[in-house]
């Protein structure tokens, strides 16, 4: 994916106004009681509706290397280690097998239902696999859900995204004529993942340490950019996974930097000034989308995107209740509404979109990859996002009721 360009249509008014907008619908969303990224998507729709062409372009550059790597990062950094690694087997489990299953059911559907071709519905299969867990963490810390599906939902994401990313690269290399043996493609697998992550730790440990060199805030923030930042592009320029790196640093920093070096007024000073970017990321990328969709011929492919839904869903189902079922008898066993929550949290977003528009003109299938997935996403954020809070209090998750949601 290139860099170049990113930026394009964006300039100070149009952010401003943007800007502006998000706080707006952010404010009748709390009033309302509705999920902030619902809103966010259906004002953006309104918008493509009113003043089509009045945002900025949303790009795989865009999305890809300027709001990607701050909602991993921001995400990363507040992910514990110890806990984590408690859950990593099932985790584990979930982001490799898990997501191999779910991207075969939609990749197998596609093609013997829609009649896609082995080579775009393989890599839809992949890019649709890629899940978006912000609409369901907003209603998590709203609604106060135990500290254990938190984990679970927010860590199988960041990690799933990892895989995914890392599987469609691959793909696209297979689709460009790259070596198809099992030893060239293990190559590559073993190239990217290890990369992704030996860039995030070559960018975050000497950055993390010239910052336990100075109790300045603003420096330690500013070292914080740089790590976020520098870790993605780094591992991109060696064609490694940035989304590994960015992950990588972002738990390094959350783990290590601030118990070492970031000063405890630091610490807070991150993790404010993280939550806001995250904040004003994510307003762009939903109004945005919104925007795009409503210039999407969506009606002209409805069987396709209608059949691609049910897909995602099956694919999700597979890819959670089996993998999750194999740990029933041991101590990471989780009850039933915690799967429950993982199938209808796995919303797709940011990630899936900037692989959907990434994928090379060779596809025969491209555009209409791009506009199924635009459909996919806005599914998944305004009907599994809009019902999440209803499904949380259904299966009574609230940290209140902690109890009863343990057993089973």
């Amino acid at each position: 994916m290139n860099a170049a360009n990113t930026m394009q249509g964006f300039d100070f008014q149009t952010l401003g106004a943007l800007l502006l907008l998000a706080a707006l619908v952010a404010m009748v969303s709390a009033r309302l009681k509705l999920p902030y990224s619902v809103g966010l998507l259906v004002a953006g729709l309104a918008l493509g509706l009113w003043a089509p062409g009045s945002t900025p372009s949303l790009t795989s550059g865009l999305i890809f290397f300027v709001f990607l790597p701050p909602l991993i990062f921001e995400a990363a950094i507040q992910i514990p280690w110890k806990p984590l690694r408690r859950e990593m087997p099932m985790l584990l489990a979930l982001v490799t097998i898990g997501v191999v299953l779910a991207a075969g059911v939609v990749a197998a559907g596609m093609h013997w239902w829609v009649g896609w071709s082995w080579i775009g519905a393989g890599l839809f299969g992949v890019l649709i696999a890629a899940t978006d867990p912000v609409s369901v963490i907003a209603a998590f810390k709203q609604l106060h859900v135990q500290p254990r599906l938190h984990l679970l939902v927010e860590a199988e994401s960041l990690l799933n995204d990892g895989v995914a990313a890392v599987l469609f690269a691959i793909l696209v290399g297979l689709a460009a004529g790259g070596e198809a043996s099992a030893g060239g493609i293990g190559l590559q697998l073993a190239r990217t993942v290890i990369g992704g992550i030996g860039c995030g730790a070559l960018v975050a440990v000497p950055l993390i340490l010239l910052a336990g060199r100075t109790s300045d805030r603003l420096v330690e923030v500013t070292l914080s950019w740089l790590i976020a930042y520098g870790s993605f592009l780094l591992a991109e320029h060696v064609h490694a996974s940035g989304v590994l790196a960015t992950l990588t640093a972002g738990m390094i920093l959350g783990n290590w930097g601030f118990v070492g070096s970031i000063t405890d007024d630091g610490r807070q000073g991150v993790l404010n000034h993280w939550e806001f970017v995250a904040f004003v990321i994510n307003s762009m990328i939903f109004l945005l989308i919104g925007d795009r969709e409503a210039a999407m011929p969506v009606l002209a492919v409805i069987a396709m995107a209608a059949a691609a839904i049910l897909l995602s869903l099956l694919g999700r189902a597979v890819g959670v209740y089996p993998v999750m079922a194999a740990f029933v008898r041991t101590r990471l066993a989780v009850p039933w509404a915690y799967k429950h929550v993982l199938f209808w949290g796995g919303l797709r977003g940011a990630l899936a979109l900037a692989l959907a528009l990434a994928l090379p003109g060779s596809v025969p299938e491209r555009g209409q990859i791009i506009v199924v997935a635009f459909a996919v996403v806005a599914f998944s954020v305004l009907v599994q996002g809009l019902t999440m809070p209803w499904l949380i209090d259904r299966l009574k998750l609230r940290a209140a009721t902690s109890g009863t949601a343990d057993e089973g």
